[in-house]
Protein backbone atom coordinates (compact mmCIF):
# COMPACT_ATOMS: atom_id res chain seq x y z
CA UNK A 1 0.00 0.00 0.00
CA UNK A 2 1.30 3.42 -1.15
CA UNK A 3 1.44 5.67 2.11
CA UNK A 4 -1.02 7.96 2.44
CA UNK A 5 -0.24 11.57 4.79
CA UNK A 6 -3.88 12.58 6.67
CA UNK A 7 -3.71 15.98 7.20
CA UNK A 8 -6.01 17.86 10.70
CA UNK A 9 -6.43 21.46 10.75
CA UNK A 10 -6.57 22.29 14.38
CA UNK A 11 -10.32 23.83 15.95
CA UNK A 12 -11.01 26.81 16.35
CA UNK A 13 -9.04 29.88 17.74
CA UNK A 14 -10.33 33.15 18.85
CA UNK A 15 -7.45 34.59 15.70
CA UNK A 16 -8.74 32.45 13.35
CA UNK A 17 -12.31 33.20 14.26
CA UNK A 18 -11.71 37.11 13.63
CA UNK A 19 -9.26 36.25 10.63
CA UNK A 20 -6.16 37.42 12.22
CA UNK A 21 -2.47 35.87 10.81
CA UNK A 22 -1.85 33.29 14.04
CA UNK A 23 1.92 31.78 13.42
CA UNK A 24 4.28 31.65 16.32
CA UNK A 25 1.30 33.09 18.92
CA UNK A 26 0.16 30.31 21.42
CA UNK A 27 -3.32 30.78 20.70
CA UNK A 28 -5.51 27.99 22.79
CA UNK A 29 -8.74 27.00 21.39
CA UNK A 30 -12.35 28.21 21.78
CA UNK A 31 -14.39 25.68 23.32
CA UNK A 32 -16.11 25.36 19.32
CA UNK A 33 -12.73 24.30 18.88
CA UNK A 34 -12.47 21.64 21.55
CA UNK A 35 -16.03 20.54 20.02
CA UNK A 36 -14.90 20.22 16.83
CA UNK A 37 -11.80 18.35 18.11
CA UNK A 38 -13.66 15.76 19.51
CA UNK A 39 -16.01 15.54 16.55
CA UNK A 40 -13.08 14.69 14.30
CA UNK A 41 -11.98 12.21 16.67
CA UNK A 42 -14.93 10.57 16.44
CA UNK A 43 -15.01 10.54 13.18
CA UNK A 44 -11.55 9.11 13.17
CA UNK A 45 -12.27 6.06 15.43
CA UNK A 46 -15.42 4.84 13.66
CA UNK A 47 -15.28 3.52 10.14
CA UNK A 48 -13.87 3.69 7.70
CA UNK A 49 -10.76 4.86 9.06
CA UNK A 50 -11.44 2.68 12.91
CA UNK A 51 -8.88 4.33 14.89
CA UNK A 52 -6.21 4.33 12.09
CA UNK A 53 -3.97 1.23 14.02
CA UNK A 54 -0.42 1.65 13.19
CA UNK A 55 -0.68 5.00 11.66
CA UNK A 56 2.34 7.47 12.50
CA UNK A 57 1.22 10.85 14.20
CA UNK A 58 2.60 13.75 14.49
CA UNK A 59 1.64 17.25 15.47
CA UNK A 60 3.08 20.51 15.56
CA UNK A 61 4.49 22.19 19.37
CA UNK A 62 2.10 24.47 18.90
CA UNK A 63 -1.39 24.18 22.09
CA UNK A 64 -3.60 24.69 19.43
CA UNK A 65 -2.79 21.51 17.31
CA UNK A 66 -1.94 19.66 20.56
CA UNK A 67 -4.98 20.58 21.80
CA UNK A 68 -6.59 18.91 18.79
CA UNK A 69 -4.74 15.97 18.77
CA UNK A 70 -5.48 15.32 22.39
CA UNK A 71 -9.24 15.57 22.04
CA UNK A 72 -9.32 13.62 19.11
CA UNK A 73 -7.74 10.87 20.82
CA UNK A 74 -4.15 10.62 19.37
CA UNK A 75 -2.34 12.61 22.06
CA UNK A 76 -0.67 9.05 23.30
CA UNK A 77 0.94 8.30 19.90
CA UNK A 78 1.76 11.72 18.70
CA UNK A 79 4.49 13.31 18.99
CA UNK A 80 6.03 17.34 18.51
CA UNK A 81 7.47 18.14 15.31
CA UNK A 82 8.57 21.84 14.92
CA UNK A 83 8.07 20.91 10.81
CA UNK A 84 4.34 21.36 11.20
CA UNK A 85 4.64 24.89 13.17
CA UNK A 86 2.47 27.28 11.26
CA UNK A 87 4.39 29.86 8.58
CA UNK A 88 6.14 32.15 10.74
CA UNK A 89 4.46 35.69 10.15
CA UNK A 90 6.52 37.96 11.22
CA UNK A 91 5.83 41.32 11.31
CA UNK A 92 2.58 40.56 10.08
CA UNK A 93 1.64 38.07 13.45
CA UNK A 94 -2.00 39.39 14.64
CA UNK A 95 -2.83 40.93 11.94
CA UNK A 96 -5.72 40.27 9.20
CA UNK A 97 -5.24 40.23 5.45
CA UNK A 98 -7.03 43.54 5.47
CA UNK A 99 -4.69 45.49 7.93
CA UNK A 100 -1.72 44.27 5.98
CA UNK A 101 -3.45 45.14 2.81
CA UNK A 102 -3.91 48.81 4.18
CA UNK A 103 0.15 49.17 4.50
CA UNK A 104 1.25 46.85 1.45
CA UNK A 105 -1.43 46.36 -1.23
CA UNK A 106 -1.24 44.30 -3.31
CA UNK A 107 0.44 41.98 -0.89
CA UNK A 108 0.44 38.08 -0.91
CA UNK A 109 1.87 35.37 1.45
CA UNK A 110 2.07 32.85 -1.22
CA UNK A 111 4.33 34.38 -3.60
CA UNK A 112 5.67 37.69 -0.90
CA UNK A 113 6.35 35.86 2.24
CA UNK A 114 6.56 38.21 5.35
CA UNK A 115 8.90 40.70 6.59
CA UNK A 116 11.18 39.35 9.70
CA UNK A 117 9.02 35.86 8.93
CA UNK A 118 9.38 32.82 6.75
CA UNK A 119 9.37 33.13 3.16
CA UNK A 120 7.50 30.85 0.69
CA UNK A 121 10.90 28.92 -0.26
CA UNK A 122 11.57 28.37 3.89
CA UNK A 123 8.46 26.72 4.45
CA UNK A 124 8.43 24.45 1.19
CA UNK A 125 11.86 23.16 2.46
CA UNK A 126 9.63 22.39 6.17
CA UNK A 127 6.84 21.05 4.30
CA UNK A 128 9.40 19.06 1.88
CA UNK A 129 10.64 17.22 4.60
CA UNK A 130 7.46 16.34 6.24
CA UNK A 131 6.39 14.70 2.65
CA UNK A 132 9.73 12.92 2.65
CA UNK A 133 9.18 11.59 5.68
CA UNK A 134 5.22 10.65 4.98
CA UNK A 135 6.67 8.62 1.73
CA UNK A 136 9.36 6.68 3.91
CA UNK A 137 7.65 3.55 4.53
CA UNK A 138 4.52 2.00 3.75
CA UNK A 139 2.40 2.85 6.94
CA UNK A 140 0.05 5.74 6.66
CA UNK A 141 0.73 9.10 8.63
CA UNK A 142 -1.96 11.74 10.64
CA UNK A 143 -0.65 15.18 11.32
CA UNK A 144 -2.11 18.15 13.14
CA UNK A 145 -1.31 21.31 12.20
CA UNK A 146 -2.45 24.68 10.74
CA UNK A 147 -3.70 26.07 7.80
CA UNK A 148 -0.95 27.74 6.04
CA UNK A 149 1.16 24.84 6.36
CA UNK A 150 -1.18 21.84 5.71
CA UNK A 151 -1.92 23.99 2.35
CA UNK A 152 1.79 24.21 1.68
CA UNK A 153 2.11 20.65 2.10
CA UNK A 154 -0.62 19.94 -0.12
CA UNK A 155 1.08 21.70 -3.20
CA UNK A 156 4.31 20.40 -2.24
CA UNK A 157 2.60 16.97 -2.15
CA UNK A 158 1.36 17.46 -6.06
CA UNK A 159 5.07 18.60 -6.77
CA UNK A 160 3.84 22.28 -7.29
CA UNK A 161 5.06 25.24 -6.22
CA UNK A 162 4.11 27.03 -2.92
CA UNK A 163 1.59 29.37 -4.57
CA UNK A 164 -0.89 26.63 -5.22
CA UNK A 165 -1.69 26.67 -1.25
CA UNK A 166 -3.23 30.20 -2.44
CA UNK A 167 -5.83 28.36 -4.03
CA UNK A 168 -6.91 25.44 -1.94
CA UNK A 169 -8.55 26.74 1.59
CA UNK A 170 -8.32 25.03 4.82
CA UNK A 171 -11.43 25.25 7.45
CA UNK A 172 -10.66 24.95 11.33
CA UNK A 173 -11.34 21.14 12.24
CA UNK A 174 -10.98 20.12 8.84
CA UNK A 175 -9.67 16.26 7.45
CA UNK A 176 -7.58 15.94 3.90
CA UNK A 177 -6.37 13.38 2.75
CA UNK A 178 -3.20 13.36 -0.28
CA UNK A 179 -3.05 9.82 -1.50
CA UNK A 180 -2.44 8.30 -4.96
CA UNK A 181 -4.17 8.28 -8.03
CA UNK A 182 -2.68 6.04 -11.23
CA UNK A 183 0.65 6.13 -9.32
CA UNK A 184 0.78 9.62 -9.21
CA UNK A 185 0.50 12.06 -5.87
CA UNK A 186 -3.28 13.10 -5.82
CA UNK A 187 -5.29 14.83 -3.42
CA UNK A 188 -8.36 12.09 -2.40
CA UNK A 189 -10.30 14.24 -0.30
CA UNK A 190 -9.72 18.41 0.78
CA UNK A 191 -11.19 20.67 3.27
CA UNK A 192 -13.60 17.73 4.50
CA UNK A 193 -16.15 19.29 7.52
CA UNK A 194 -18.57 16.89 7.51
CA UNK A 195 -17.73 15.57 10.81
CA UNK A 196 -18.68 19.07 11.95
CA UNK A 197 -22.67 19.13 10.48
Amino acid sequence: MAPRILLARHGQTEWSLSGKHTGRTDIPLLEEGRRGAKLLGERLHHGPWAGLPGVEVRTSPLVRAKETCELAGFGDRARDWDALLEWDYGAYEGMTPAEIHAIRPGWLIWRDGVPEGETPAEIAARADAVVEWARSADRDVLVFAHGHVLRTLGARWLGLDVSFGARIRLEPTSLSVLGWAYGEPAIERWNDTGHLG
